[in-house]
């Protein structure tokens, strides 16, 4: 069966639509077709039905137009796209049939519609360019919020993409279509989209960029060279754009180069563990440090603040400015309250901006512009005679665009539709020819309403009544009551079940008029709503300018307004690697604990004299050679008791202050980081097949690796996944190579006890631990950091509170008198632990140590008692002491 002339339309569009949902236009509805509605009728719920029934019917669904961003939402949640197919011509005056277009593909990188988007984080579209013949090693990344203009690009090593990847957070990554798949854990979650190779070639990227920015070359962006894998990059996302939004882009206003180095380096596995922008649980902003913190009050605010949180500061005199600024408007709560309370009246001007350039604005969204505008002079002048110099340059920042701001007060309604197709949003007085056809809409309604009083009283026919269709047009309706009354020039147009609708010539005449005003005022406000609508595009980079600022001003407001209400303080910043926090808190669980009950704690150490001699190589060991502000601090004690929040609040006091946020301490020095590393927590990458273990040492390599003498590091309980052995020996060598090799700051928090001896032989470790309190047979965890080693790790009684049945714990702690009565608990890795007898006295196959026979047995075993005299014997004995200390020296890990 031949096509008709709209499924050969359809086909069309869909060959042109390629894997993305088709959404064709008819009428009132968005159709789906063939395979495109099986999968509609699947993922969004619709109801399945078919057209031309018969041998081979084509499966179709559909859903009202104006549930069109509702539906969408769906299909991109399912990781789908969606092409959007429209009616381009009134189907009132088309000739043959409607002539259709893909106005848009919609993906989850392409998304400008408030609704499609979450207001407060950005919505990353990203492209990798790899194996670039020149670059080896090396990739070209770059990546854009299309909802706001934002465009940066950078090229990186190979070996740092995938932090890349978590520190950008793209929704949709391109890639080309030559190259090999990305790793499943790299796109999980996210749209992966192939593109043809040729979109990724230099010179064409080269060409597109420049042709878009009107310029000669990038260098005036700050591009070079040696920056072309980011150019093929960017070149892939510009013809990614241009292909699927069709339309103007000219909010893209410039490329900026993202260098490497200038900002704190925090590896996937790092942010994860920190829960900096996520919770772990959840995955959510809720209940994660950044969703914890924000105060701020706009959606550009909340936004520039997870962005700063991605990407802390490591200029020192850059971080001074942000706390600068803070805290003059800590000093100043009147000034901060009167600008935030301004900064709730403004819109998300970045978003709006877009939305105008692209054609997709709506008369509301430019009301919002003119609300926005209407905002700043009282901002600026706010922060007008600032001694800040932050401060000062974001208010010469804010351009007041008075313009602009005249011209859209004076032409639209305070409240304004949501579309143009009803008309009625701009003022009277704006327009002289509007006003006139309206006028003339109102004039012959009210002659409508004469003559429908006319009617009844010459045909006496009280329940006469004037209504509308678009097929009549307008109408008298009678009731069957009265039809014997009806007048002879009343043309009967139509038969309902209890009465009859007339015309008369008189009526159609006036009709006319009416439609005739009515239609044009229509055209000439959306002729106005256009005129608008490019007078605030060609005015685009003043407002991204001023929308920027703006973000700034509401995000040190807001730093501003949680110092002053959770009693922070300004750090003070040092390009020394040193870290001295008195009285920290954890800025999560300082506010969401009851208020009170978060016991502060002191931290000092310092990335001092690396590779530092052992005690045991150039002195006698005495204690007070130990650097009290040590590089590593070792910190024991039991479960529970505090020791993973301590070291993950000093990461987290860090990385705040590096945002340019003041801390939650009493005093604080922080020397400026250039990564920092967590290992804190266990988890499978089962998807990978790596066990929790092999998780543990690829993360504890990585630091090793990479860390350098400015990083901070934080491990917890690194060698716990393995035998007591291996585990004992791994932790000894890490801590040993932190300390001799990298010397960087760090806190390591163990139950390897054993661990708390290298105090005595590194000068740069120093042993603390959480205070715990017995008392009547209870445990207290204080959940204070004091000096010293943890004598013992209390398991049996955290076991006990998680709910261990209590025969278990009764028969632990037996276990656990007869290991402490048979050893000193102070183990060295080949120290022997004889086996606990069991319940019915036998020996119990269970060793924390496995039994080792010592070479020198062999030698005691061999000697002949008898015929040694007390000289020899002597003898003997030094020469064992002696070898038995070599051996404990060599037995620990190097």
């Amino acid at each position: 069966m031949s096509a008709t002339p709209m499924m050969k339309q359809y086909h069309e569009a869909k060959a042109a639509a390629g894997d993305a949902l088709l959404l064709f236009r008819m009428g009132d509805f968005y159709e789906l077709f063939f395979e495109d509605a099986k999968t509609a009728a699947r993922v969004l719920g619709l109801s399945l039905t078919s057209r031309d029934k018969g041998e081979n019917p084509v499966a179709m669904a559909g859903f009202p137009h104006h549930q069109l961003d509702s539906y969408l939402t769906k299909i991109i949640s399912a990781g789908l796209r969606a092409a959007v197919c429209e009616q381009m011509e009134d189907p009132r005056q088309a000739k043959g049939i409607v002539k259709r277009a893909i106005t848009r593909v919609v993906s989850r990188g392409t998304v400008t519609d408030d609704a499609l988007l979450n207001p407060a984080e950005s919505n990353f579209l990203l492209a990798i360019s790899r194996n670039l013949p020149k670059f080896d090693g090396h990739c070209g990344l770059a990546w854009i919020d299309i909802s706001t203009g934002r465009f940066e690009a950078t090229v990186i090593p190979s070996e740092k993409l995938e932090d890349e990847l978590a520190r950008v957070a793209p929704v949709e990554i391109i890639v080309s279509e030559d190259s090999s798949p990305l790793p499943a854990s790299w796109s999980e979650g996210r749209l992966t989209t192939r593109r043809p190779a040729w979109s990724f070639g230099t010179e064409a990227a080269l060409t597109a960029l420049t042709k878009h920015f009107g310029t000669q070359s990038l260098s005036g962006f700050g591009f070079e060279e040696s920056d072309s894998p980011a150019l093929s990059a960017a070149g892939a996302v510009l013809d990614y754009l241009t292909e699927t939004q069709k339309t103007s882009l000219t909010h893209i206003a410039a490329l900026l180069p993202h260098r490497t180095g200038t900002s704190l380096e925090i590896d996937q596995a790092t942010r994860r563990s920190l829960e900096i922008s996520h919770s772990l649980r959840e995955g959510r902003r809720e209940g994660s440090l950044l969703g914890v913190v924000d105060r701020t009050v706009t959606s550009m605010g909340a936004r520039m603040l997870g962005d700063w949180f991605a990407s802390p500061l490591t200029n020192v005199d850059q971080i001074n400015a942000r706390l600068e600024a803070v805290g003059e408007l800590v000093a100043h709560p009147a000034v901060t309250t009167d600008v935030r309370a301004e900064l709730k009246a403004i819109y998300d001007m970045q978003r709006l901006v877009a939305r105008v350039t692209t054609g997709r604005a709506t008369p509301q969204d430019l009301s919002f512009v003119a609300r926005t505008l209407s905002s700043l002079p009282k901002v600026k002048a706010k922060l007008t005679g600032r001694k800040a110099e932050r401060l000062s340059q974001l208010e010469s920042r804010i351009d007041l665009c008075a313009d602009i701001r005249g011209r859209l007060e004076a032409a639209l309604e305070e409240d304004c539709p949501l579309t143009t197709r009803d008309g009625g949003f701009i003022r009277t007085g704006f327009h002289a020819e509007l006003d006139e056809q309206r006028e003339l809409m109102r004039g012959g309604k009210r002659w409508m309403a004469e003559y429908q009083t006319k009617a009844i009283e010459e045909s006496g026919i009280p329940s006469i009544k004037i209504g509308f269709n678009k097929v009549f047009g307008y109408y008298l309706e009678v009731t069957h009551t009265h039809r014997d009354k009806v007048p002879d020039y009343f043309i009967r147009k139509q038969t309902l079940k209890n009465a009859e609708r007339f015309i008369t010539p008189e009526l159609k005449e006036h009709e006319e008029k009416v439609l005739a005003a009515e239609e044009r005022s229509q055209d000439l406000e959306y002729e106005l709503f256009v005129e608008l609508r490019e007078l605030v595009a060609s005015a685009t980079r003043r407002l991204q300018g001023t929308a920027d600022a703006l973000a700034e001003i509401d995000v040190l407001s807001s730093l501003s307004e949680l110092a002053r209400a959770r009693n922070y303080v300004r750090p003070e910043i040092s390009s020394d690697p040193v870290l001295d926090i008195v009285e920290g808190r954890h800025p999560v669980l300082d506010i969401t604990e009851p208020e009170g009950t978060f016991v502060p704690n002191d931290v000092s150490c310092e990335a001092t004299n690396k590779g530092r001699r052992r005690k045991a190589e150039g002195g006698n060991g005495d204690s007070a050679i130990r650097n009290p502000n040590s590089a590593i601090l070792l910190i024991t004690g039991p479960n529970m008791a505090g020791k993973s929040t301590y070291i993950r609040q000093v990461a987290l006091i860090t990385l705040l202050a590096q945002v340019g946020s003041f801390v939650p301490a009493k005093r604080a020095t922080i020397g400026v980081a250039d990564r920092i590393f967590a290992r804190v927590g266990a988890s499978d990458d089962l998807a990978r097949g790596r066990s929790t273990f092999m998780v543990e040492m690829t993360e504890t390599a990585r630091i090793l690796n990479t860390a350098t003498e400015r990083s901070l590091v934080i491990l917890d309980e690194i060698g716990r996944g393995t035998s007591t052995y291996d585990g004992l020996s791994l932790a000894w060598a890490v801590v040993e190579d932190l300390h001799d090799r990298i010397g960087c700051r760090t806190l390591f928090a163990t139950h390897y006890h054993e661990l708390t001896d290298l105090e005595e032989t590194l000068s740069g470790l120093r042993n603390l631990n959480v205070s715990v309190q017995e008392w009547q047979g209870e445990v207290v965890f204080l959940h204070q950091i004091v000096p010293g080693a943890a004598d013992k790790s209390y398991g049996i009684h955290v076991a006990q509170l998680a709910g261990v049945p209590r025969e278990v714990n009764q028969r632990a702690e037996e276990i656990l008198a007869q290991l402490e009565a048979q050893h000193d608990n102070t183990l060295t890795p080949h120290s022997e632990l004889r086996t606990p007898q069991s319940k019915n006295g036998h020996a119990m196959q269970m060793t924390l140590f496995e039994t080792m026979d010592h070479p020198l047995l062999d030698t005691i075993r061999g000697v002949d008692l008898n015929g040694t005299t007390p000289l020899e014997a002597f003898q003997l004995v030094k020469e064992w002491q002696e070898q038995l200390t070599e051996t404990r020296v060599a037995s620990r890990p190097k």
